[in-house]
């Protein structure tokens, strides 16, 4: 797959995107695997190493995927999740040695781990559990009223929720909710029980009680760096100079540096690695304006690239089969079940094909830009005065020169309108292409998701929305100078 997407970076934007020094380095999208990402990430930068960081991706089967197909080299991951949810084995406390065992038929390996156990844990606000006794998590059995969110993850893996209900015969009917919303949430009432990792910092943040896992549930999750074989032994030997330097009050503290104190996770990271005497790196002080720069112009690649294979099929497509009524439809409607598949859904759907970053987004992207421009160009054509069609026959027009001289000037603006609506489609879309790592606008978006940082949101959100404004104004330009000006008075307004 690398080699594809290097072939393809090279044909699109004629330089090549891979390098033989350069190492991808991953993160899931919540608090403590982006900051073991970063320390991760930069610490391969301090022995020369180009990293490409491809943070945020949604969830543990994205990041599994991604590394088994060599679209990443590396990320953070869990013995537990390992275990439980990409191994489906049983045991509680896997060994190292035997996890690795298992993982040499997909070429890859975990590390020797960072030193701390990140398990799950059911938490409540600290009032709530010294109002209702509540200590263990069997006592929540006899609270069926408790309004009970999980994140989505928790809520369907089978070392989540599945399996605790039944191990502690507990009778709610739980929601899903985004892991890092679940914390607002409980604390402003909206929920009373979620899950939460034993080391988040937001359990200080928020004032939360662990309830304790009195039937020891939850398997051991040491937090360890899972590769690739392939990766150079030298590269194996800088990530396993990170063992046992962080337990888990070290970890809970790194956490908090960034979800209470506020600092950027890179902040973070490169504190860490001076204080362990492992470096210090340079941070980017305009990293806010580099990064926002950086987003922009990912976002409006994918949109552009998307947009411009939207127009390169569906126009073409709509011209060749609006004469006949049958074939139309048909096409039209085969267009709309694409648009029905969920966006988030569909870019999962891509992940086994084309594994993760810019080729699935913008192939998702385009997909999607296929119904607007395909149904108006169609309606645009077949809705044209059958009059006009009659004369443009009589005068002894080629059906060529028909659609050129007098059906595609007619039908333009509804062309138009169709084109643009499909970017702006394209451009709120494309926030979501952050959980398959092909960045953009969503990356903020994703990763203020993670920390419940508004801020963070609004530096993905604001833009996209000014560059749909943009498109809206760019289109609008466009009809102006392409179509004829009494047939834009009669465009309904």
């Amino acid at each position: 797959m690398k080699r594809l997407f290097a072939t393809f970076c090279l044909f699109v934007y004629g330089v090549s995107c891979l390098a033989s020094d350069n190492i991808v380095v991953a993160s899931k999208n919540f608090n403590e695997s982006y900051v073991l990402g970063e320390i991760m990430a930069q610490l391969l930068e301090l022995e020369g190493y180009n990293v490409t960081r491809k943070f945020g991706l949604g969830g543990t089967l994205v990041c599994y995927e991604a590394l088994v197909n060599d679209e990443i080299d590396l990320y953070a991951e869990y013995t537990g999740t390992l275990e439980q949810v990409i191994l489906k084995g049983n045991s509680n406390s896997p060994s190292l040695a035997s996890l690795n065992e298992r993982l040499t038929s997909v070429n890859l390996q975990v590390l020797d781990s960072f030193g701390f156990n990140n398990t799950y844990a059911m938490t409540v606000k600290a009032s709530l559990a010294e109002s209702l006794g509540l200590i263990t998590i069997s006592d929540l059995s006899s609270q069926s009223d408790l309004a009970v969110a999980f994140s989505l993850e928790f809520l369907n893996r089978e070392d989540g929720w599945p399996g605790l209900a039944r191990t502690y015969a507990l009778p709610h009917q739980p929601t899903g909710i985004d892991h890092g919303l679940a914390y607002q949430a409980i604390d402003d009432g909206k929920i009373d029980v979620t899950d939460a990792y034993s080391t988040d910092g937001d359990l200080k943040r928020y004032g939360l009680t662990v309830l304790k896992d009195n039937q020891d549930y939850f398997p051991q999750y040491l937090a360890v760096p899972f590769v690739n074989k392939d990766l150079p032994d030298e590269v194996v030997e800088i990530l396993s100079r990170l063992a046992g330097r962080i337990d888990d009050e070290r970890m809970r503290q790194l956490n908090s540096e960034v979800v209470i104190d506020g600092k950027d996770f890179s902040q973070v990271a490169q504190k860490f690695l001076a204080d362990e005497g492992l470096g210090i790196g340079k941070i980017d002080e305009n990293i806010l304006w580099s990064r926002l720069a950086a987003n922009t112009l990912t976002h409006l690649k994918l949109t552009a690239i998307a947009l411009s294979l939207g127009c390169l099929f569906g126009l073409p497509l709509g011209v060749l089969v609006f004469r006949n009524p049958t074939v139309s439809r048909v096409t039209v409607y085969v267009a709309g079940l694409l648009q029905t598949i969920p966006s988030i859904a569909l870019l999962a759907l891509m992940i086994p094909l084309f594994g993760i970053g810019e080729i699935p987004a913008i192939i998702a992207l385009f997909l999607y830009s296929i119904l607007p421009i395909l149904r108006n160009t169609i309606t645009a054509l077949i809705t044209i005065d059958p009059l006009l069609k009659s004369i443009a026959e009589a005068i002894g027009l080629s059906r060529i020169q028909q659609l050129r001289y007098v059906l595609i000037p007619l039908a333009l603006p509804n062309i138009l309108a169709g084109i643009k609506t499909a970017a702006i489609i394209s451009i709120g879309t494309a926030t979501l292409a952050a959980f398959i790592g092909a960045g953009g606008l969503g990356e903020p978006i994703v990763t203020g998701l993670a920390l419940n940082d508004t801020n963070l949101i609004l530096q993905g959100a604001i833009p996209a929305a000014v560059l749909a404004i943009l498109a809206e104004l760019t289109f609008e330009g466009l009809e102006r100078v392409l179509v004829k000006e009494h047939m834009l008075r009669e465009l309904p307004q």
